[in-house]
């Protein structure tokens, strides 16, 4: 039964729907049938790029509509505001929390100060944070994946892949966190074949310059990387993605998608046939095991990792040439049990 305990105790992740909030941003608001006898639920503050990013917000907020669906109650989503500052962010989660939303999730790591200050002041509310594993709080949810552990899968695709022997990564921010993505992305091309060249860049230096939410940037970055032979291309750029996806259809190269299945998101219906593969974390699953935790009564606090082990981390197989692909699968198999037995120990840095 829900809300039968607010103690913190171990678990994982949630997800997204929606509400309306003073000042901090566009919101909206969604109430399940009066089975829900008022009680709130799941409420998830997006990332930039916000929801229709057809990546990293839009898979939280998969996992928000099925906490909404199993468990009945009220859920809300919020989205993020331009040049919004870390006060404005923790407004918005403490707002949620005030209105009895349980647990409150903010999507990215840009959340840390404010999902810290906001936890402080609601004590009995369950937070939780995709991507930073800095918050030390009984009552905080670290909501991490092995990115690099799903890219270095990619890297083998993309070495398999390649008829030019040149393979691009287009990453949204230089920061560390995408570092984990070309870390593992470029082990993974190497291990697979020495003589493939990687080709990095970065779109900016901060998530303020639109590094994840400027799909002109990425597909720009993608076209640079075109014209010096890459024949396949993987983007963690968030919204930006879909730029570089955009200029690989054009060009006739492959894609690989981030976060979510792109080749089967909607958006990008148009361009799926140039979508190799996407390199997926689970931010759905993550999302939605957190918010069970608390019906559960026992909610989910610490770090809580996904990886290759526990299917939180993965390739996609929706495009049928890279499943039909009997050696490439074979190579990939291969590579993902050596990671999960630590045969295989791949850089996140």
């Amino acid at each position: 039964m829900r809300r039968i305990s607010r103690i913190t105790v171990a678990g994982a992740a949630t997800a997204s729907l929606a509400l309306a909030l003073s000042a901090c941003g566009g919101t909206s608001t969604s109430s399940s049938s009066s089975e829900s006898k008022g009680d709130k639920g799941l409420a998830i503050a997006y990332d930039v790029g916000g929801k229709g990013d057809q990546s990293f917000n839009d898979a939280a907020y998969a996992g928000l509509e099925q906490a909404k669906k199993e468990f009945g109650y009220e859920t809300a989503d919020v989205e993020p505001t331009e040049g919004e500052t870390d006060a404005d962010k923790e407004q918005r989660l403490a707002s949620l929390a005030k209105q009895g939303y349980n647990p409150v999730i903010g999507v990215g790591y840009a959340y840390a100060a404010a999902v810290k200050g906001a936890a402080e002041k609601f004590p009995d509310t369950t937070f939780g944070i995709v991507d930073d594993a800095t918050i030390e709080a009984k009552n905080v949810a670290d909501l991490v994946f092995s990115e690099e552990q799903a890219s270095y899968l990619a890297g083998v695709a993309a070495a398999k892949s390649t008829k030019t022997k040149t393979v691009g990564f287009v990453g949204g921010v230089d920061i560390p966190l995408i570092h984990k993505f070309q870390a593992g992305f470029e082990q993974g091309v190497k291990d697979t074949d020495a003589k493939v060249k990687v080709i990095p860049q970065y779109l900016t230096q901060t998530a303020e310059e639109g590094g994840f939410s400027s799909p002109d940037k990425g597909k720009s970055a993608a076209e640079g990387q075109i014209e010096k032979k890459a024949d396949v291309i993987y983007a963690a750029a968030g919204l930006s993605g879909q730029g570089v996806i955009e200029a690989a259809a054009a060009n006739k190269v492959w894609a690989i998608g981030v976060d979510s299945d792109q080749y089967q998101q909607e958006a990008l219906a148009k361009y799926k046939d140039s979508i190799l593969t996407s390199a997926m974390k689970d931010v759905a699953k993550a999302v939605y095991n957190l918010a069970k935790s608390v019906e559960d009564g026992k909610p989910a606090t610490g770090i809580v990792k996904g990886d290759l082990k526990t299917g939180e981390v993965s390739l996609s197989n929706s495009n049928p040439k890279f499943a039909d692909d009997a050696e490439l699968q074979e190579a990939i198999e291969t590579a993902k049990e050596k990671i999960i037995s630590g045969e295989i120990k791949v850089k996140s840095s």
